[in-house]
């Protein structure tokens, strides 16, 4: 194990859901043996250090593989097989990365390293018009989907292709927690102009999972107030959520109305072709290279986002790795088989029904019964869409178990909310939803 401690919560966050994978890889490769990586909050008058740990290979410290293994995971460079990165010795690492930047974007997540597919093509395309010529057009832009499926990739690319046209330009990236934060610590202080000094001077201001402002009322009027001092200087406002501006709740109806007033553009879940060409770009960027038909195989079975087959592709080059074997289907279904066992489990209908039922506040009951009503009746069909899509019942079973309905009742059903999904972005993101809780 190495430990490292760092300053605070939102680095010891930055660095869990961005590095922290990958460090543990360039750690397992440099010790022969799996690493495991310890983010541990320095106490505030301790500087940041790694504890020591016995690595075999040689008397560098795990502060310095640490160091190294940072500073490669966030250039994108992997590993060669014999611990070196541009020429140098992991023992002997480079000097320290430079703090972090004021503008808090991480340069690997660019326009380039994007994969373009039809699940995002929509929302790339906007993005690169506000990164071509910010407070321009679609301003605000507000960009909804799933958890894992691009969105911060997507406004760090924007940010990113800003700065490298302009490097004066004042840009920022924060998740909404952070915002919360600041208002929280300048509350407290009675120091709201250090916070409009931070905010309402900037040229573009990137804010991911605004869903985090639900029922904060004071966050919500700093925030409208920074909204509003932004627009009026022509900077641009880019916004995630998970959720479309109008399903958010808890939210103020004008701030709503002003998440709303620009563009809202949705990321969909990657098809096949697209999750295929994703796994081969990530193993290239490991310094793998992944047969088409494995990434096929793998693409088939990790469905729900982007972040899910990352985690499957890791798993199966940690296994080539650890194994020394070449990678191939065997070789991916043996180091997929507890993901390929949980997604195999049979999802039950009656399962379905009460997500579905919870999701849409209504009785299960309503399931079996013969009201007709829309609010019933709209959330039953989704009921025995997603009851044929997720599990192997035929359609008579189906009807049998939503209170003895026809199969032609179900058939009905399945096909008109599929033909729905492809153009209604509000009910494909709400069966999305579904989908992921219903998977687990």
């Amino acid at each position: 194990m190495v430990a490292v401690s760092v300053p605070n919560r939102f680095k010891l966050d930055w660095i869990r859901t961005q590095y922290a994978d990958r460090i543990e890889s360039v750690l397992t490769d440099l010790a022969g043996h799996p690493v495991r990586l310890e983010l541990t909050l320095a106490p505030r008058a301790e500087a940041p250090q790694a504890a020591p740990t016995a690595l075999r290979g040689g008397a560098a410290s795990a502060a310095a593989i640490a160091a190294a293994a940072l500073d490669r995971a966030a250039s994108g460079h992997p590993p060669s097989a014999s611990g070196h990165t541009n020429g140098s010795a992991i023992a002997a690492p480079r000097s320290p990365a430079p703090a972090a930047t004021p503008h808090r974007l991480n340069p690997a997540l660019t326009f380039d390293t994007l994969v373009a597919g039809r699940a995002n093509q929509m929302a790339r395309t906007a993005a690169l018009h506000v990164a071509g010529a910010p407070g321009v057009m679609y301003n605000p832009l507000f960009i909804y989907g799933g958890v894992g499926l691009g969105k911060t990739h997507l406004v760090h690319a924007v940010g990113n292709a800003l700065l490298k046209d302009n490097p004066n330009a004042r840009v920022l990236y924060l998740h909404a927690e952070q915002f919360i934060s600041d208002v929280v610590r300048n509350y407290q202080r009675k120091t709201f102009d250090e916070l409009k000094a931070k905010y309402h001077h900037l040229d573009l201001l990137l804010i991911d999972d605004v869903q985090f402002f639900a029922g904060k009322d004071r966050t919500q009027e700093e925030f409208f107030n920074a909204f509003e001092a932004l627009l009026a200087k022509r900077a641009h406002i880019i916004m995630t959520s998970d959720t479309y501006p109008k399903g958010l709740v808890d939210i103020d109806e004008r701030l709503k109305s002003r998440f709303d007033a620009g563009l809202t553009v949705a990321i969909e879940p990657p098809e096949l072709e697209m999750r295929v060409a994703i796994l081969i770009r990530k193993a290239l960027a490991e310094g793998a290279e992944m047969p088409e038909d494995v990434a096929f195989f793998i693409a088939k079975n990790v469905r729900a986002n982007v972040r899910e087959l990352e985690g499957a592709l890791r798993k199966v080059l940690a296994y080539s790795r650890f194994n020394h074997k070449d990678i191939n289907i065997n070789l991916a279904r043996e180091a997929l088989k507890d993901l390929l066992s949980i997604q195999n489990r049979q999802v039950g209908v009656e399962n379905i029904q009460k997500t579905v039922a919870d999701f849409y506040k209504i009785k299960v009951a309503d399931m079996y019964s013969k009201k007709r009503p829309a609010s019933i009746a709209r959330p039953r069909q989704i009921a025995m869409y997603l009851a044929k899509d997720m599990t192997k019942k035929s359609l008579p079973e189906i009807g049998e178990l939503f209170g003895g309905r026809d199969h032609t009742t179900v058939l009905h059903a399945v096909r008109k909310i599929a033909a729905e999904r492809t153009t209604n972005p509000e009910l494909n993101q709400q069966l999305h939803v579904l989908e992921q809780t219903l998977k687990g």
